[in-house]
């Protein structure tokens, strides 16, 4: 499920869970990451378009980049 990008970010392959498990992995993975950290984070359900942003934007990290996929998002998440 994580794995690196080549950049220096961290991937979390979350396509086939449903809300709330993209947020939920995502805040458990990020909170044993030092501050600055960027995650890479892949999704399939429809409602991460919404629930990631709020995500980032409640726990004070930086959305760097949403993009639509065939599938889903790819998010980039500067953590705060």
């Amino acid at each position: 499920m994580t794995s690196g990008t080549g950049s220096g970010a961290v991937t979390l392959d979350l396509r086939g869970l449903k809300c709330p498990l993209p947020v939920l992995k995502s805040r458990r993975r990020m909170a044993d990451l030092a501050s600055g950290s960027l995650v890479e984070v892949l999704t399939s359900d429809p409602l991460a378009g919404i629930d990631i942003p709020h995500f980032c934007h409640e726990d004070g990290h930086r959305l760097e980049m949403l993009e639509r996929t065939e599938t889903g998002h790819r998010f980039l998440i500067r953590k705060g």
